[in-house]
């Protein structure tokens, strides 16, 4: 679980308790686990806001809502507090949050963004070009977005079809469809016009 040294704790207390609301902690979260826009966050956290399946941890001096999903990613994840003469400065270390540890057992979302930045992105990076998950609806369709030399290129259909889609849906069966929520009209970047 998330180490909260001491002085991490007392700062932490310390600003809950300025907060209006009573019995505050804070949540810790990871953005896009497991990729390489992986950023640790924390944030205030009422009892009544904190997710369902938040795994709640009681520290010393404060309680924590550790999200669940984020949790595989906060494996030896450090919150520390260091003073200096600007006051000080609370940094986060998570070592695994950029790491894809994904399994069959893992969300989709996770196992989506795995094949995206492990398989799809290198070969999409020698045309400057990304693509990045937005969501999965319906339980079975990734929604898409293009970005650097792949939005506004002439070929983002073939690239959609003849290689994310299909590399997403040979690797996730449990997939049904790609969908591309790009807009395509921005053409500065794009790779062929």
């Amino acid at each position: 679980m998330v180490e909260i040294t001491a002085s991490a704790q007392t700062y932490l207390a310390g600003l809950l308790a300025k907060q209006e609301a009573s019995d505050i902690g804070v949540r810790i979260f990871i953005t896009e686990p497991g990729t390489p826009m992986a950023e640790t966050c924390i944030a205030y956290c009422r009892p009544d806001e904190a997710q369902e399946e938040d795994i709640r941890v009681e520290y010393e001096s404060i309680t924590a809502f550790i999200d669940a999903r984020s949790e595989p990613f906060l494996e030896e994840a450090l919150v520390d507090f260091a003073e200096d003469r600007m006051g000080g400065q609370l940094t986060i270390k998570a070592p695994n949050a950029k790491l894809p540890k994904v399994s069959a057992d893992s969300p989709l979302e996770d196992q989506v963004n795995y094949i995206l930045h492990s398989q799809v992105n290198p070969s999409l990076a020698s045309h400057g070009g990304m693509v990045s998950l937005v969501e999965v609806v319906e339980e079975s369709i990734a929604v898409l977005q293009f970005g650097g030399g792949c939005q506004g290129c002439g070929m983002v259909d073939v690239t959609l079809k003849n290689g994310v889609e299909k590399t997403l849906l040979d690797a996730l069966p449990q997939l049904t469809s790609v969908r591309d929520v790009t807009d395509h009209t921005v053409t500065e970047n794009a790779y062929f016009s």
